[in-house]
C-alpha cells in the first residue's frame, strides 16, 4: 500500500496519514465516515467504512485520458499498488493489522466530479476502487501489504 488519506469533514480536503486505526462498524478514526458525517453517511448500504483505489488505475486515467487526479484527490482512503482490487469484492483481506471485506466496487459519481472539477465519473468507471468494511480492528500504515486472508484465517 502506498498511502492513507482521511477527510475530517464532509467535502473537506483529504489529509495524508502516517497511520490510522480501522474500527469495525465505524471505519478509519478521524475520517468523516467514522464520525458519520460523510456526504453519503445517511444513505443505506454497506461499504462506506474504508475505500481503496489502485495507483495503477489513476496512472492509466492520466495516461489514457489526460485525467490528472492525484491519489488524495480521488477521495479514497487507501492507495494501493500491485493489487487487483476488483478481485477482492466479497473476499476478506488484511491491510496492516486490520482485516477488511470487500463489499462492492467504488464507482465514481457526480459528487467526485464536482469536488475535483474533473470528469472522473466518465473516465474511472469500474476502476475507481473498492468499498470495504472493517472486520477486525487494527492499525494501518503506508507500506503495509494488502493480502487476501486464507480460508482458515477468516475473521468471521
Amino acid at each position: 500500500m502506498l498511502a492513507i488519506y482521511i477527510a475530517p469533514r464532509r467535502g473537506g480536503d483529504m489529509v495524508a496519514c502516517d497511520l490510522v486505526r480501522a474500527v469495525p462498524g465505524r471505519g478509519l478514526e478521524g475520517d468523516r465516515y467514522f464520525a458519520r458525517s460523510g456526504t453519503f453517511s445517511e444513505k443505506p448500504g454497506a461499504g462506506r467504512e474504508v475505500t481503496l483505489v489502485e495507483s495503477e488505475a489513476l496512472e492509466a486515467a492520466r495516461r489514457e485520458h489526460d485525467l490528472d487526479l492525484p491519489p488524495g484527490a480521488s477521495r479514497r482512503n487507501v492507495v494501493t499498488a500491485g493489487v487487483a482490487l476488483n478481485d477482492l469484492v466479497g473476499r476478506e483481506f488484511a491491510v496492516g493489522e486490520a482485516v477488511l471485506r470487500g463489499v462492492r466496487l467504488c464507482e465514481p459519481c457526480d459528487h467526485l466530479d464536482r469536488l475535483t472539477g474533473l470528469p472522473c465519473s466518465r473516465v474511472l468507471v469500474h476502476r475507481c476502487g473498492l468499498r470495504a468494511e472493517v472486520l477486525r480492528e487494527g492499525i494501518i500504515r503506508p507500506g503495509d501489504a494488502v493480502r487476501e486472508q486464507p480460508a482458515d484465517a477468516k475473521a468471521t
